[in-house]
């Protein structure tokens, strides 16, 4: 059988590459509440409940269906929640700009080293393509959205993760085989999507995914890790970053040629 090279990193983002969840897109969805004139406040433990389901609107409904069921709902439901939306984005982008959201250790190391070793680079996420480009444009400078062939987020398909379809579809647009390629996760719904379009993936946890069921990863680590700033191995191969305590390019094609 032919060995399959690997040629692309498809990443997630909330989670993945920044803790955007708990001091982004919580605090801002607060903020969007507060100026549409509603008492709702998404504590950390509520929304830890809340990240049960992808995508901010999904995730809003799915408050008033569980958790606010007493909520006088609009005539157009779809509408009000569309406005909160935009509303929570702008608040998003703006806590971007003031460097309140960094990348996780070792996401940027990570890019750079892949883009050098001429891999390929993706977006699959379930966030807005706004959000995206926020996010990259404020940690890794306007350049930044170019370092990646496709960006495949928000509405672009209708069923959102654990649905596979973002994948599918970013997959579809580089012409590339699952095989060929390695996803970044972070969680139990990421994963499903990303190993349902057959891509190996690697997942990082983080404190609101920390206890989520991930047992189909290539690798399990705590962050991908710095020289000054070693990553752990939760699960997968214990040697695979070696004694240097961060995952490099090589690493990926070691973990990528054992899958």
């Amino acid at each position: 059988m032919t060995e399959k090279t690997l040629e692309a990193l498809l990443f997630d983002v909330d989670g993945t590459l920044a803790d955007t969840e708990r001091d982004g897109h919580r605090v801002a969805f607060n903020r969007a509440f507060r100026d549409a004139g509603l008492d709702w406040d998404w504590d950390v433990d509520l929304y830890e409940k809340l990240l049960a389901v992808t995508g901010g609107k999904e995730r809003i409904r799915f408050y008033l269906d569980e958790f606010n069921r007493d909520f006088a709902r609009p005539a157009d439901l779809d509408d009000f929640i569309a406005g909160l939306h935009r509303s929570k984005t702008d608040h998003y982008t703006r806590l971007l700009s003031e460097g309140r959201i960094p990348l996780r250790p070792g996401v940027e190391r990570l890019l750079r080293e892949a883009r050098d070793a001429g891999l390929r680079l993706a977006i699959a996420t379930t966030t807005t393509p706004a959000n995206v480009e926020a996010l990259l444009a404020h940690t890794l400078g306007p350049e930044a959205m170019d370092w990646f062939e496709v960006i495949a987020a928000g509405d672009i398909v209708p069923a959102k993760k654990p649905a596979p379809d973002i994948f599918v579809w970013a997959l579809e647009q580089m012409g590339l085989e699952p095989a060929a390629g390695l996803a970044f996760e972070d969680s139990e719904n990421g994963i499903r999507a990303s190993t349902g379009a057959g891509l190996p993936t690697i997942v990082t946890l983080n404190d609101y995914t920390r206890e989520h069921a991930v047992g189909d990863a290539l690798l399990v680590l705590d962050q991908l890790g710095e020289p000054e700033a070693p990553a752990r191995v939760l699960a997968g191969p214990a040697d695979a970053l070696g004694d240097k305590g961060y995952l490099s390019v090589d690493d990926l094609h070691r973990l990528h040629r054992a899958a």
